[in-house]
């Protein structure tokens, strides 16, 4: 006998359902209607579960790849959202064949979701250099993979509550309840599990692999375990024939994955990587350093040392502070490669260095890696040198000590991570610190390209009290091969370096060429960057 289930047919009060056998329940199923419904709700959390992780990984991987992770968060999500919308209606067409179309769903999201971060890496790795095309036609394959895995997100929903209804009818809200509860909490354990578990212990590649299996595997047991008697003959062959492709191309890809992954940071970095491992923190690689090759040190994608001008950036950011008056104590904030504290250092009267580094991967490499620690070098094994691994936000609010010294080390301001490091604030906090005649010096980007950028950090040192000498070393004869200004990889060099050099009395600078320079490109009337109103985006 063959059940037909119209299921927006009224039914009477106190009658089953059309289609319903005794007490309500759907006739055919394999186990009683109660355990059905908590399978389907089952399969929702997993679901659900997995499609954040989706999210969040292309999340990640956008804000890694391209910076500025405000926007591309915002660009995931916003798309992502309207695309479950359109998903949702698209989807009430397949409701006369849920079971099938929900299996057809997830096969299809288990195989964009999972392949996706390798398909975004392998574009940014071999489409061209860091700039041009990936701001282009990768950006475009970012929303196209934004909107396909909300569509299909979306999808789900409509379809799911058309299964819970043909195990056993209810009323409308208790459905919607029951589906939203177990979603939700899905949604919850999907986004705790992708920042300490799936990211930490799998990376990001191999993270949506196996996020993309378990989706696979999930989707297609519940539609061929408990409701295979809506499907033909056929269709439970294609379904079984499209998840196996799925779970065999995914399976595939794991194998492959740590090869895939050495040859596109090849593509990236260059051919000769000596490092790359993952931190706490970020993604850490270390090229050349050996046979006469400079080194090179990448921090999520980031140059943020070259070997072939480090000695000049560096010897620009120390000097002018340490020769401006007492030095026999200096806080540096970040600068984990050790490369300013070796410039401090050369300092004589010089008695204590304290390094505020949140990563403690770096220090590590910067103690361990041959060519690195001689580059600094050394500069851990001198017994003044003690290392904080704390954020640098946080040791200037926790710290009691004064210095007469601050150096402000840190990644570019444009970068949205670093931007609470560039706030009224923080400097605010860098001054509390700061002995009688101390003198804090800030990285502020390059002047040329930048020059907003540049004047807004010196407009927000002085909102908090400072009286600041910017400075700018370099020009167009400069010949610089890279520095921690550059954030979108070999094609982005700097022309110049900014700092800005501050003191709560008007600083001496040495080097009174650096600061004309500076102060031909001023901007007026720029408003200081605040943690509630950053202003270094753009």
């Amino acid at each position: 006998m063959t059940w037909v289930i119209d299921p927006h047919a009224p039914a009477t009060p106190g009658a089953p359902p059309r289609g319903a056998g005794p007490g309500g329940a759907r006739p055919g199923l394999p186990v009683k209607a109660a355990t059905g419904r908590c399978l389907v709700l089952a399969g929702v959390f997993v679901c659900a579960a997995c499609g954040l992780v989706y999210e969040l990984e292309l999340v990640a991987l956008a804000s890694y790849l391209m910076g500025d992770s405000v926007t591309q968060a915002s660009v995931v999500l916003s798309v992502m959202v309207f695309a479950m919308g359109i998903g949702s209606l698209v989807a009430k067409r397949l409701c006369c064949r849920a079971a099938a179309g929900f299996g057809a769903v997830e096969a299809l999201l288990a195989l964009v979701g999972g392949c996706s971060a390798m398909a975004l890496y392998a574009a940014f790795a071999w489409t061209g250099d860091w700039g041009g095309v990936w701001e282009g036609g990768s950006r475009y394959l970012l929303v196209a993979f934004s909107l396909v895995i909300g569509l299909l997100i979306g999808a789900e929903v409509p379809l799911l509550m058309e299964l819970i209804q043909r195990i056993r009818r209810q009323d409308a809200g208790g459905a919607v309840a029951d589906l939203f509860a177990a979603d939700y909490v899905g949604a919850l354990v999907g986004g705790l599990a992708f920042p300490f578990l799936l990211l930490p212990l799998l990376g990001q590649l191999t993270g949506a692999l196996i996020t993309g299996t378990v989706n696979a595997i999930v989707g297609g047991a519940l539609v061929l375990g408990l409701f295979r008697q809506d499907l033909t003959r056929r269709g439970r062959r294609l379904l079984v024939v499209a998840n196996v492709v799925v779970l065999g191309l995914l399976a595939s890809a794991a194998v492959h994955v740590d090869d895939f992954e050495r040859a596109a940071r090849q593509a990236v970095y260059g051919h000769d990587v000596r490092v790359a491992l993952q931190t706490d923190v970020q993604e850490v690689v270390l090229t050349g350093g050996s046979d006469g090759r400079p080194l090179s040190l990448f921090l999520d994608g980031r140059l943020r040392v070259s070997g072939r001008d480090e000695r000049r950036y560096h010897e620009a950011l120390v000097h002018p502070a340490m020769r401006g008056g007492p030095h026999a104590r200096v806080l540096v904030l970040g600068g984990g490669d050790g490369l300013a504290v070796r410039e401090v250092l050369r300092h004589p009267g010089v008695r204590q260095v304290d390094v505020a580094e949140l990563d403690a991967g770096v220090v590590r490499l910067a103690r361990t890696d041959p060519a690195l620690s001689a580059l600094n070098q050394d500069a851990y094994g001198d017994p003044r040198v003690r290392v904080v691994n704390a954020d640098a936000f946080v040791r200037l609010r926790q710290t009691r000590d004064t210095y007469d010294v601050v150096i402000s080390d840190l990644p570019d301001p444009g970068i949205t991570a670093s931007t609470k490091l560039y706030s009224q604030e923080f400097y605010g906090l860098a001054r509390r610190v700061l002995a009688e005649r101390g003198r804090l010096v800030v990285h502020a980007g390059p002047v040329a390209s930048r020059p907003r950028v540049f004047w807004t950090v010196d407009a927000t040192v002085r909102a908090a009290g400072l009286r600041t000498v910017p400075y700018r070393v370099g020009g167009r004869d400069s010949g610089f091969a890279a520095g921690p200004d550059r954030t979108s990889g070999p094609a982005g060099a700097p022309d110049d370096w900014g700092f800005v050099l501050a003191a709560c009395t008007t600083p001496v600078l040495s080097l009174p060429g650096a600061a004309r320079a500076a102060e031909r490109t001023r901007l007026p009337g720029l408003s200081p960057s605040t943690l509630m109103h950053p202003r270094y985006a753009g």
